[in-house]
């Protein structure tokens, strides 16, 4: 349809991509926001996501209208954070970094909060923050050494991508499994639609 409104992903992320384009949604422009993402003093996980996805709107619908791209377009932006209690766990971008995380997630249960914003082209943001709780097994050395050598890690909230090698380690998943990955698909299609976005139009090209 030509007439379909545009959307603008506000996330430089290849796997929220991916998910949007496994339901036929494939974004007009790709618009990453460029935000400090330190948690405040005594942030929660939740309140954390819940910031960080409105920020990160904010930044993309402000940066998008100085060249038009936003007029007449929707916006959806996401953060997602892995905790474990009160204790986010950080973008592991070294090594030792990956390994605290997954000694503190070997074993026991966590959660992972992904934060939701969707704009309206009519600037109106609506939010939504969705929980999924998991556990992993019990890492052996075996485990954590060759998981840490592969690399994967790197970049990953909590350390590590459920569709990857971690994949391996959950012993079991509470909640949507989408959302682990880095956007609740549900949700997303569920929030777009209630604010007027064309969820179904692409469909039909789904091969």
């Amino acid at each position: 349809m030509t007439d379909r409104p545009k959307l603008i992903l506000a996330s430089g992320s290849a796997r929220r991509l991916a998910l949007l384009q496994q339901v036929g949604i494939e974004p007009d422009h790709i618009r990453p926001a460029d935000i400090d993402e330190t948690p405040q003093k005594r942030e929660m996980p939740r309140a954390l996501a819940k910031r960080l996805s409105l920020t990160k709107a904010e930044v993309a619908m402000r940066e998008a209208r100085i060249d038009s791209v936003f007029d007449d377009s929707f916006l959806i932006s996401a953060d997602t954070v892995v905790a474990v209690g009160r204790r986010i766990l950080p973008k592991a971008e070294t090594m030792e970094e990956a390994e605290h995380c997954m000694r503190l997630l070997s074993g026991r249960q966590h959660r992972v909060y992904t934060g939701l914003a969707v704009a309206t082209p009519k600037g109106k943001v609506r939010q939504k923050i969705v929980e999924t709780r998991v556990r992993f097994k019990r890492l052996t050395g075996r485990d954590l050494d060759a998981y840490l050598a592969a690399g994967e890690w790197r970049g990953k909230a909590g350390g590590y991508a459920i569709q990857g090698i971690a994949g391996s380690f959950v012993l079991k998943l509470v909640g949507s499994y989408t959302n682990v990955v880095g956007l609740p698909l549900r949700e997303t299609m569920a929030l777009l639609e209630g604010n007027g976005f064309p969820v179904h139009d692409g469909w039909d090209s789904i091969v």
